[in-house]
C-alpha cells in the first residue's frame, strides 16, 4: 500500500504544527498561509454550524456534508474529527466511507460514550476498551486500501487513568490505526510519558486555556509528537477580531479608525477567487 499523504507530510518535516478549519473560508487561508494540511475541529464544527458546544449534537450527516465542502475548496489533505463515529461499528464504518467520499484524508475516531463532550470538559465517560477497538477495526476494514488516515483517540486518561489510555492507543495501533492520540493530559510530566510511550506518530492538543500546557512545536517534537494541533486557534481569532469590530460599529456607528486592520477588498476577492471565476465566466461568453 502507498504512503498516505498526511504521513508523507510527517517523513518530509519530522514534526507539523497546524490549524484546525471550520468552513470553506478558514481552509482556504489556512492553504493560502501555506500549511501542507488542516483538520476539521469538532468544536468549531458545532459552534459555527449550530451555535452550540461541543457535547454530541452535530449529526454524522452534517459533518459529513460540511467536510465535503471544506475538502472540495483546497488542494491540501484536510483531516476530520468524526467524534466517536456516530453508534457503533455499524456507524463507524459508514461514517468512514462517507469521509472518504467527501474527499477527506483522515479522521479521529475517539472512544467517548455518546454523546461526547469535548475533550477539554468535565464528566467525560469512555466505552469499554473491546468496544472502542471494534470501531477501530470498523473504521480500518472501511478504509481498505484509500489514502485514508486514522488517528485513534482515547479520552480515557481522565477517566481510567493513564496507563489506561496507552493501552487503548498501542491496541489501536496494532488494528491498524496510523496515529495515537491521548486527549488531555494536564500537566508536562503526562505530555513526557505520552510521548515517550504512545506508538508514533503522536498527537499533542493545543488548546489555548485549555487542560493542557501548550508548549512550542520544537519541545513537543523533542518529547515525541509529530501531529501537533492547534484546533481552535482560527475560531477564537475570528471570534475576537469579530466581536472587537461589532462593538465598535454599534458603539460608534463605523469602522472608521480601524479599517487597516480589516484584509481589504481586493485581497479578500483574491482569496476566494474571483479573478479566476471572471476567467472562466469568459470561457462561456459571459
Amino acid at each position: 500500500m502507498a504512503v498516505k499523504r498526511v504521513q508523507k507530510i510527517l517523513d518530509e518535516v519530522g514534526a507539523l504544527a497546524f490549524p484546525g478549519i471550520y468552513d470553506t473560508l478558514s481552509a482556504k487561508i489556512a492553504e493560502k498561509t501555506g500549511f501542507p494540511m488542516a483538520f476539521v475541529s469538532g468544536y468549531s464544527l458545532a459552534a459555527s454550524t449550530i451555535g452550540e458546544p461541543d457535547f454530541g449534537l452535530l449529526t454524522q450527516t452534517e459533518v459529513v456534508e460540511r467536510a465535503r465542502h471544506i475538502c472540495s475548496s483546497v488542494n491540501i489533505p484536510v483531516i476530520v474529527d468524526a467524534d466517536t463515529g456516530y453508534g457503533n461499528p455499524l456507524n463507524v464504518y459508514r461514517t468512514v466511507k462517507d469521509l472518504i467520499a467527501a474527499g477527506a484524508a483522515g479522521c479521529f475516531l475517539e472512544d467517548q460514550v455518546w454523546p461526547k463532550k469535548c475533550g477539554h470538559m468535565r464528566n467525560k465517560k469512555v466505552i469499554d476498551r473491546e468496544q472502542y477497538l471494534h470501531k477501530i477495526r470498523a473504521a480500518v476494514e472501511a478504509r481498505g486500501d484509500h489514502d485514508f488516515f486514522i488517528v485513534a483517540r482515547t479520552d480515557a486518561e481522565a477517566v481510567l487513568g493513564l496507563e489506561e489510555a496507552i493501552a487503548r492507543v498501542e491496541a489501536a495501533r496494532e488494528l491498524g490505526a496510523d496515529a495515537s492520540f491521548v486527549e488531555a493530559p494536564g500537566s508536562l510530566d503526562q505530555l513526557k510519558e505520552i510521548g515517550k510511550r504512545a506508538p508514533k506518530p503522536i498527537v499533542a492538543n493545543m488548546i489555548e486555556g485549555g487542560l493542557t500546557p501548550v508548549l512550542p512545536k520544537e519541545e513537543l517534537a523533542d518529547l515525541g509528537f509529530q501531529l501537533i494541533l492547534y484546533p481552535l486557534t482560527g475560531l477564537f481569532a475570528a471570534a475576537a477580531t469579530m466581536r472587537d469590530f461589532y462593538q465598535k460599529l454599534h458603539d460608534e456607528g463605523t469602522t472608521l479608525g480601524k479599517e487597516s486592520e480589516l484584509m481589504q477588498f481586493a485581497e479578500f476577492n483574491d482569496l476566494i477567487g474571483v479573478e479566476d471565476k471572471y476567467q472562466l465566466a469568459e470561457k462561456f461568453g459571459e
